[in-house]
């Protein structure tokens, strides 16, 4: 009898760890391959607790007489939806990176505790940070033979069995020899035999291929351990290899099974092998060291190259964004007609807004799962519509929609915020949405030195807001893959205390970022506005060294009813209407009748 509540699933899996001897596991939302977004195979958080979010572990202890016996730890973005989603009957709520696991284990853990991981899940720094925090009370971190997760978890899915696919060179804008041959380069500089690449995206990126394994996000379950003499070693299931595939790569990349994959790994003994070691988790790290590899740690070569876009991905997004544009517009038209009238809910919106994304031609998926916040939902940030949370979009109301596709030349993000009529917003409401306008202005119209890294520029993104006593917690920019993940490292726009990675990454031409600030009153209504940016050189007259800026990449509507006039400067009126001319030339002649007439209103000069 399968098990259909979350403390059913709880309880089956503290008779398996005191079977196992154990005091407690851990359970992150990773993946074999540390990643964000992961297959139906690896949701064993959101299977245990109902968790929805993309960042997020889990701790349960053995002996649920304990308080706490168990706990969620999440970040800032998932602060109201942790508390939606998860029982707090039987899970405490924990905040990062105010707190951490290993500190949580330290003082919550039994005395010479047992507590189980799974080495294919986590990293090696976080296993040496909780197995140092668990020896302090004589306790241990303990690797499993088998996640014990999976041996509760009755219905669980298999891996995808999806056939790999090529991504052309002409969407590329460079072969995959090419990309190889640039690895071996620093293999070979770095006096390196061998890098080991697991993070899904690189391996995309690098071999120039694409899948169907994992939701929103266009990659292959698969393995590469590239080598100095620019050949490479593709771990990868037989069922998802196709002739194409075979041909496309080349006599260079020796194709093995996806389970050869930890032979292949003690197959290198005597080499020395770079391993990233926020991409990889520690049961590789392990593997080599016992197969007798020398390991350094590098970070993923990849990383970099693959989020300094080419001249050929560039234009490609831009293709995408100006298809995207116009159906994000058509919905926008739509939604100002149907929402006034009070029939519009959370997941029609949220259905309506693919469907005119198909429409546009090309859509491969959705980039993540369309955030679609009526009200109070709103100031959930990572907010997910179900059946339960479904809301109507009321009259006189504000509702945020953050979205994105996935098109094989480029990959979209947008977010914007509506007021829903046909009355007129209060002060407050506008007063709060201009002030993230003008933190989204600033960011968009800034010019700065090379060298500059993304913390150094956030404080743009919320000045407006600071001066009113007023924050946002989650970072302003992330990283945006081509035709790859919608959030891609290394490069970050973010507080440097924030926790997350990527702050110190100095943005160079070429990347793309998001450009994002928001304000959210809980129970009340969210904001935020979102564009795409190019960060490209900017040409000074008597400049002393290089000078960036942002391109900015998206072309919507903002919606201008919320917007207090008196409240931006000339400059930001003029930065608002240059951009709206400028969705207007780009997105007007894809539009005809009712949606470009709302299209040419929207863009008039304010």
């Amino acid at each position: 009898m399968l098990m259909n509540t979350h403390e059913a699933r709880l309880d089956a899996l503290r008779k398996e760890l005191k079977a196992r001897s154990l005091d407690g596991f851990v359970i992150p939302i990773s993946d074999e391959h540390m990643s964000e977004y992961v297959g139906g195979y690896a949701q064993r958080l959101s299977w245990l607790t109902g968790f929805g979010g993309s960042a997020g572990t889990a701790v349960v202890l053995t002996d649920a007489s304990l308080e706490p016996a168990a706990a969620m730890f999440v970040d800032g973005r998932y602060t109201l939806q942790v508390r939606d989603q998860v029982d707090g009957r039987l899970y405490a709520y924990e905040s990062v990176p105010q707190t951490s696991v290993a500190k949580w284990l330290e003082e919550h853990a039994p005395q010479g505790a047992a507590i189980g991981y799974d080495a294919w899940l986590h990293s090696t720094k976080w296993a040496e940070a909780a197995d140092k925090a668990l020896a302090a009370k004589g306790g241990k971190l303990v690797p499993v033979e088998t996640n014990p997760v999976d041996t509760v978890w009755e219905d669980r899915p298999a891996p995808s069995p999806a056939a790999a696919l090529v991504h052309p060179t002409d969407l590329a804008g460079e072969t995959s020899e090419a990309k190889r041959a640039a690895v071996s380069e620093w293999l070979t500089g770095r006096n390196l035999d061998a890098t080991v690449i697991t993070a899904l995206d690189s391996i995309a990126w690098l071999l120039n291929i694409r899948g169907t394994d994992v939701e929103r996000t266009p990659v292959a379950l698969s393995y590469v351990i590239a080598k100095a003499d620019g050949t490479a070693d593709l771990f990868i299931a037989e069922e998802k290899v196709t002739p194409e595939l075979r041909q496309h790569l080349g006599n260079s990349v020796n194709i093995q099974p996806r389970d050869a994959f930890v032979p292949g790994l003690e197959g290198l003994a005597g080499k020395r092998v770079a391993v990233d070691p926020e991409r990889a988790v520690s049961a590789i790290f392990e593997a080599l060291r016992q197969g007798g590899a020398t390991v350094v740690e590098e970070r993923d070569p990849t990383v970099l190259p693959k989020a300094v876009k080419n001249p050929v991905e560039q234009e490609g997004h831009r293709k995408a964004q100006a298809r995207d544009g116009a159906a994000v517009s058509r919905f926008l038209q739509w939604l100002s007609v149907e929402a006034p009238q009070g029939e519009v809910t959370e997941m029609l919106a949220a259905d309506k807004l693919q469907a005119c994304r198909q429409e546009a031609g090309d859509l491969r998926d959705l980039s993540f799962d369309t955030i679609s916040g009526a009200g109070p939902n709103g100031a959930i940030v990572h907010y997910r519509v179900s059946e339960e949370t479904n809301r109507t979009l009321e009259p006189n109301s504000v509702y945020l929609v953050d979205s994105g596709g996935q098109y094989p030349d480029g990959t979209t993000d947008i977010t914007r915020t509506v007021w829903v009529g046909p009355g007129e917003p209060d002060a407050e409401v506008k007063d709060r949405f201009t002030r993230v306008l003008k933190g989204h202005i600033a960011l968009a119209t800034v010019t700065f030195p090379k060298g500059t890294a993304g913390s150094q520029l956030d404080v743009l993104a919320r000045h407006a807001l600071w001066q009113a006593g007023l924050d946002y917690a989650h970072g302003t920019g992330h990283g945006v893959g081509s035709f790859l993940s919608v959030h891609e490292g290394p490069q970050r726009i973010a507080k440097s205390a924030g926790g997350q990675g990527g702050t110190d990454q100095e943005l160079l031409p070429g990347m793309f970022l998001s450009n994002e600030p928001g304000y959210y009153k809980t129970g009340a209504y969210g904001i935020r506005i979102e564009n795409l940016v190019l960060v490209e050189p900017r040409e000074i007259e008597g400049a002393e060294g290089e000078f960036f800026g942002f391109e900015t990449l998206t072309h919507v509507p903002i919606e201008r009813r919320l917007v207090d006039r008196g409240m931006l400067s000339d400059a930001e009126v003029a930065w608002w209407n240059a951009y709206h001319a400028r969705v207007l030339e780009i997105i007007g002649p894809q539009l005809e009748g009712a949606a470009k007439a709302w299209l040419e209103a929207q863009c008039a000069p304010l």
